[in-house]
């Protein structure tokens, strides 16, 4: 090693020490940042300017500028108080875990190549589908997220249920409620808006079964091809779970694939209190499930499992020559034969490294406990005039908004509402987003992260509840009454 190269890793050692007291130290005061800081324009402004330069800048001049200029403007989704969209309950395990699996880089499409990682892969594969209730022979693979989850799935199922020459025919059933991802990975995979029928919902946001049926048995007698239904474990919105069991049946009996979008909530099965509510998902077909959302993972760390592995096979299985050498597995399946991917990161292992320092009683009460939080909030706003529940609590999710008696127009609500998120997240104490839910403009908290406190809870609805655009509102009444 030339001294150039030599005091090039000496640098990165002493700032990589630096990083990682500053990062447990960042976790540990995490309740004292701000959930969502703004960048500074001055920062913005450097970047603009910088270019790739032609020789190397000294490392510790560029480690201080990526903290100071890059990641000191983000958001933090694993702040206690970020109730918004689903947060990230990212912990320090996985964090580790991730600068451990980054510093290896084993390349796990393959056993060959990761022998060890690709056993955790399968272990924990094999374990997600027993909690899941898939029989023997399921399977799936460590993807990206969500959105390539339910691609892969929606892939599978295409090429099971309709022969290419019926493509132009097929039917999936969605509802108003399902993941945006749905209908973008149908796209690319070949359908239109036309094939993708939405079943509307009932007055607990979820999947209505009797249109659902109403809605297959039409499309059949006009000569369509209806091959699979999505129903959502945790609908980002609300938390709702469709009626697995009831879905699960209807498929069973039209030959349709049965998806289940978990993305979200397939956590709740780490529960025995919370799993009931996803009675039926064992009669699916696939299902996605972030570990990154519910399961204290960093970004990314999904999966999609499916009641038989040969069905990922049948769609992804290539075995080019120039792998030949590397296949290891006695049926000669590889991890890219399951997915999109050849090339792809070692996903489960920090997965499995939280898992093996937090134990899956751990877990099972970090899942009861943001349950929890979310049924407090609802309790706590009933508690008070003029707030409305518009989907109560279900699986960490609460759906509320600000009704000031007196005020009827709708547009108007939904200015107050939005304007009530803005401010609290402008504050920096907790990030609050609005949805639509009904044609309402509704406040959403989301509040699945371990580290919530009953305080926070008090503390944001307080905050909320006297917010400046909400006192202003009161006050426009009072101006009106007098």
């Amino acid at each position: 090693m030339n001294s150039v190269s030599k005091g090039r890793n000496e640098g990165i050692k002493s700032v990589m020490k630096d990083f990682v007291e500053r990062a447990v130290n960042l976790y540990e005061n995490m309740r004292d940042q701000p959930v969502c800081p703004s960048a500074r324009e001055d920062a913005l402004e450097l970047l603009r300017e910088r270019q790739v330069p032609q020789e190397g800048r000294p490392i510790e001049e560029v480690f201080e500028e990526m903290l100071q200029e890059v990641y000191s403007g983000a958001p933090l989704a694993q702040h206690p108080r970020n109730f918004s969209c689903v947060p990230s309950t990212a912990s320090l395990f996985s964090w580790m875990g991730d600068v451990m699996t980054g510093a290896f880089n084993p390349h796990a499409g393959c056993r060959s190549n990761a022998p060890a990682a690709g056993m955790i892969e399968e272990k924990l594969i094999r374990w997600m589908c027993g909690l899941a209730g898939y029989p023997k022979g399921s399977g799936g693979v460590f993807v990206s997220g969500g959105s390539m989850a339910n691609l892969t799935a929606l892939t599978a199922a295409r090429d099971l249920k309709l022969p290419f020459s019926e493509r132009s025919r097929g039917v999936v059933y969605v509802t108003d409620q399902t993941h945006s991802s749905v209908s973008k990975g149908l796209h690319i995979i070949g359908f239109d808006r036309q094939q993708i029928h939405i079943v509307p919902t009932d007055g607990a946001f979820r999947m209505n079964v009797s249109a659902l049926k109403e809605a297959v048995r039409k499309d059949r007698a006009a000569g369509k091809k209806p091959f699979a239904v999505v129903a959502s474990a945790g609908s980002t919105n609300t938390g709702s779970v469709d009626p697995l069991r009831e879905i699960g049946l209807l498929c069973r009996e039209y030959n349709m694939w049965m998806h289940v979008d978990g993305a979200f909530g397939a956590s709740a099965l780490l529960s025995k209190r919370q799993r009931k509510l996803l009675s039926g998902i064992e009669l699916s077909d696939s299902l996605s499930w972030d570990a990154h959302k519910w399961m204290m993972q960093t970004y990314s760390c999904s999966v999609v499992l499916v009641r038989r592995q040969s069905d990922l096979l049948r769609s992804f299985s290539a075995h080019p020559e120039y792998l030949k050498d590397a296949e290891y597995a006695e049926d000669g399946t590889e991890f890219w034969d399951l997915g999109p991917e050849l090339t792809r990161p070692a996903r489960s292992l920090k997965l499995w490294l939280t898992l093996q320092a937090v134990g899956s009683l751990g877990m099972e009460r970090m899942i009861d406990h943001g349950c929890a939080m979310a049924e407090l909030a609802e309790r706590v706003l009933r508690t008070y005039p003029g707030w409305e529940i518009v989907s109560s609590a279900s699986l960490g999710i609460v759906n509320f908004r600000y009704v000031p008696f007196g005020i009827s127009s709708e547009s108007h609500l939904n200015r107050i509402n939005q304007e009530i998120a803005r401010e609290i997240t402008a504050s920096g104490y907790a990030q609050v987003f609005t949805t639509e839910l009904q044609g309402k403009k509704v406040l959403r908290m989301c509040t699945i992260h371990p580290q919530i406190t009953e305080e926070d809870i008090h503390n944001t609805i307080e905050r909320l509840r006297q917010s400046e655009a909400a006192r202003r509102a009161g006050r426009q009444l009072d101006k009106t009454a007098s």
